[in-house]
């Protein structure tokens, strides 16, 4: 183990009692935007990693494991997917993959943030691959609420690709049943919802379990699913809703073929396998679905 006193280090409060570092070599990105705190930096073991608010959201050598974790399993199970719409994804790698679906016609991002979006432009080409210049993409710099209680679109996927609900951040009321309750109006008969939900991890439940009861109260088929990311140190969750009570998650054969039919069998993490161990809840995670969690409100925020 080489001698670490010459490094300097991004360090990441996880709990009271623990802390994840990162060793750096350089910081081409720290600035204050008017909604949170940016940086992307230059680690020795993960590559390029886009930092906000203090927390790794994203890191060069692994962002594709969230990415293709967040946005298959749930379009996958879609019969057509052509209009989708982004919450947040200000890397532009959650619109990549959903690109790589063949009935897409047009994506929505709307990310409140316009100097993340920009910065992700010029500094994580690795991430967005040009998906922003992709004519099927639209990019809003808005309030994603404020845009879905005013617009008449309807979707066939909303995916929630936003930070976690820090108390003064931007995104805790994007958490709420009320907002669930938007979505669910803006989507079609078949459409889903695809959450992130934040850590999966035994001793760290409470966000995890609170979208999952939150969005059972507003949706009739609920789906958890989690995965480890290196760069976050953690296992990570992530929910599927369907507006269809008669729809689900696909496995088996009829996986594989969909996956076949839409040239989805090379892609560098998702697959058949890693679906069904995505799927495999850890028995405490199904036992804290079933007793713990709160319910989240406008008038009851989860916040950290």
């Amino acid at each position: 183990m080489s001698d670490n006193k010459y490094y300097t280090w991004h360090t990441e409060p996880m709990h009271a009692y623990e802390q994840h570092s990162i060793a750096i070599k350089g910081m081409p990105v720290s600035i204050q935007t008017p909604f949170q705190q940016m940086a992307i930096i230059d680690s020795l073991r993960f590559g390029r990693c886009l930092i906000l608010d203090g927390k790794v959201q994203s890191s060069e050598t692994d962002e594709y494991i969230y990415h293709e974790a967040l946005v298959h399993p749930g379009m996958i199970a879609h019969p057509a997917p052509r209009n989708i719409m982004v919450v947040g994804g200000g890397e532009g790698a959650t619109v990549r993959e959903i690109l790589k679906h063949p009935d897409v016609e047009h994506v929505v991002m709307v990310d409140i943030d316009e100097e993340v979006v920009e910065n992700c432009k010029k500094y994580l080409p690795a991430w967005h691959m040009g998906a922003f210049d992709d004519p099927r993409v639209e990019v809003l710099c808005l309030d994603a609420r404020k845009y879905l209680e005013e617009t008449t679109k309807k979707f066939d996927i909303i995916i929630i690709d936003i930070t976690e609900p820090l108390e003064g951040g931007p995104a805790y009321l994007l958490f709420t049943q009320e907002f669930y309750q938007i979505v669910q109006n803006r989507l079609t008969q078949d459409g889903v919802l695809i959450v992130q939900s934040g850590s999966a991890a035994n001793n760290d439940l409470l966000c995890f379990s609170s979208i999952h009861k939150t969005l059972q109260t507003v949706f009739p088929q609920v789906k958890a699913y989690h995965t480890f990311i290196p760069s976050i140190a953690l296992l990570w969750g992530f929910t599927v809703s369907f507006v269809n009570e008669n729809r689900s998650v696909l496995s088996g054969d009829e996986l594989f073929c969909e996956l076949e039919k839409r040239g989805l069998t090379s892609l560098k993490y998702y697959d058949m396998e890693t679906h069904l161990s995505m799927f495999s809840l850890h028995k405490y995670l199904r036992e804290s679905f079933e007793k713990d969690g709160k319910l989240i409100q406008d008038n009851a925020p989860l916040t950290y």
